[in-house]
């Protein structure tokens, strides 16, 4: 049942994403990846290798490059390891229709990745450093999250 809700969403034969083909092995490093995509709203989706998946969120404004800058991510369906390649164009009448394209990818080092705080070292094209997702408790949608490059102070508190 792995992936079931993002199949359930998709029709890949029409939209061209990738469906899970690749079986997982581990390996020393972790890839992740940032898509920019052009659906009803511009957003961004960060997606982080975790446990033979992509754990996926949905970032409405641009990623955070800076320690001052904190970006809401609402977790979305786990994604096929293959969609870190994807980029294309999802037809009009698909979920998701609109241009996808890389943003960022390479690799992390997770430092703490649980259910409500994940903290990882990245290293990307755009993005480096420490980053740390924390999952909120207020607001009705439980999947909400709050997206940003880590202070010191801040990863040390929250270790």
């Amino acid at each position: 049942m792995i992936l079931a809700k993002y199949k359930q969403k998709r029709n890949l034969k029409k939209s061209k994403e990738p469906e899970a083909k690749t079986k997982y092995f581990k390996h020393k490093k972790l890839i992740f990846v940032v898509h920019e995509h052009h659906a009803s709203h511009l957003h961004y989706d960060l997606r982080l290798e975790y446990g033979g998946v992509l754990k996926s969120w949905a970032v409405p404004k641009s990623p955070p490059l800076d320690e001052k800058t904190k970006r809401l991510a609402i977790q979305v369906e786990d994604h096929p390891l293959e969609y870190a390649n994807f980029h294309g164009i999802i037809p009009e009448g698909n979920y998701g229709a609109g241009k996808v394209e890389i943003w960022d990818n390479g690799y992390y080092i997770p430092e703490k990745f649980s259910d409500k705080e994940i903290i990882i070292d990245i290293h990307g094209k755009k993005l480096h450093g420490k980053y740390v997702l924390i999952k909120t408790n207020f607001g009705k949608p439980k999947n909400n999250w709050l997206w940003f490059k880590g202070k010191e102070k801040w990863i040390i508190f929250l270790k």
